[in-house]
């Protein structure tokens, strides 16, 4: 028998946005490997292949098939895990590449993990400010995995195909019996009254209890909040379904998925939508991944800045309609990062709308930052973007990405 604490860490006493089927069967494959030989594995068991990100003519494809982890800490080929970290990587090479008009998300998955989801539902939310982000079940987006896909802008689902399961679970085992049954009795020796909570070893207290159950609403509440905003219905709406699953024309009907159609489906109908995209010049490529900003933020902060940006993204920037400027899609995507990278990806979608240059952006974050805590320490020149001309690589306003990306941000 081998134990792997680290694994049953993962999967008992913590949140999970899975659906409880699947949960049932990860617990029968590693049940062995946790100290529960009883959880047998079921014979003939094959973990899954796990396919790789592809790239058809100008739409990226990115799989998020299998358990969802927040790491996989090498474990992806043997237990068939995808890891938000590197879906992550995944969606920021899509945005980053010259090559990429738009992205599709080929859904199969029952969900897993809480830890990291909804930063990474963020992430895919804030991208579709920048190119066409769609998503199909293809044939489950249950649980954390549905709450990815509630992201996109358009959500397809196949006749069989399944959306749902906004729900949060969590399970403690209480192996006291067993333990006296081999004759083996553990003893705890602590301080803080809740450092034993959840101890496998014996029965679980009503403090834990309470607590476990107050994580697992909280989480639940975060879930709802993201799905409710990702689809635009109401949080009472999303609650209202009870962690259920709908199916094909269902699913469209309660509002969780937007259209009927099988993957190729999907891929046709948005490689039809996006216009032919000329390659970008080579020293835009890499602006996603190597944003110029270098700065160190104290973690003590005035909650009352971060509100007032939230509720006027442009703050300062605010520019009458007729002095607004074009935005390019380089400008778009360095916006985006500055953005993730000061950890205010909500307001992303303001800074677009409002046509925010990066440096504008960037000063305007410090501002906030600094009024926040006066303790910052930072290397940023808002002024140290480098205008298109400066880079030999001049924006015609003849250029059709230029029209493009007008088009898109509602310029004209």
């Amino acid at each position: 028998m081998t134990l792997l604490p680290h694994l049953a860490a993962r999967l008992y006493g913590v949140p999970l946005a899975i659906h409880r089927p699947k949960l049932d069967v990860i617990l029968a494959v590693l049940g062995p490997r946790i100290g529960l030989a009883d959880l047998a594995a079921p014979s003939g068991f094959t973990p899954p292949a796990r396919p790789a990100s592809t790239q058809t003519t100008k739409v990226a494809v990115i799989p998020i098939h299998g358990t969802l982890v927040r790491r996989t800490v090498g474990l992806e080929a043997e237990s068939g895990l995808t890891s938000y970290a590197g879906l992550t990587a995944q969606l920021d090479a899509a945005l980053a590449s010259p090559d990429v008009a738009a992205i599709l998300l080929d859904v199969d998955s029952p969900g897993g993990e809480s830890g990291g989801v909804f930063d990474l539902a963020d992430r895919i939310r804030a991208a579709s400010s920048i190119k066409p982000v769609w998503a199909v079940a293809n044939d489950m987006a249950f649980s954390a995995a549905y709450a990815l896909a509630s992201a996109a802008s358009k959500v397809f689902v196949s006749r069989t195909g399944g959306v749902g399961s906004i729900g949060v679970i969590a399970m403690h085992v209480d192996q006291s019996e067993k333990d006296a049954q081999d004759g083996v009795r553990y003893t705890a020796v602590f301080a803080g009254d809740r450092k034993n909570d959840l101890n496998p070893h014996e029965p679980i207290s009503s403090e834990a209890h309470a607590f476990l159950k107050g994580e697992v609403n909280r989480v639940y509440g975060l879930f709802v909040e993201t799905v409710a905003r990702n689809r635009g219905i109401e949080a009472s709406a999303v609650r209202d379904t009870e962690a259920g699953l709908f199916f094909g024309q269902a699913a469209v009907a309660i509002g969780l998925a937007d259209a009927i159609g099988t993957f190729d489906d999907a891929l046709a109908q948005l490689c039809e939508s996006v216009s032919p995209l000329p390659k970008l010049a080579a020293s835009h490529a890499g602006l996603f991944s190597n944003l110029q900003m270098e700065s160190s933020m104290n973690d003590r902060t005035d909650p009352a800045a971060p509100d007032r940006l939230a509720a006027d993204p442009a703050g300062s920037l605010s520019q009458p309609a007729a002095a607004a400027t074009a935005m390019t899609v380089a400008d778009a995507i360095e916006v985006a990062q500055t953005c993730t990278l000061a950890g205010r990806t909500d307001l992303i979608a303001g800074f677009l709308e409002s046509k925010a240059s990066p440096a504008k952006v960037r000063s305007q974050l410090l501002a906030t930052q600094a009024e926040a805590s006066p303790e910052i320490v930072s290397r940023i020149d808002p002024q140290s973007a480098m205008s298109a001309s400066s880079t030999g690589h001049p924006a015609s306003p003849h250029n059709p990405l230029i029209q493009a990306v007008k088009s898109r941000l509602g310029t004209k």
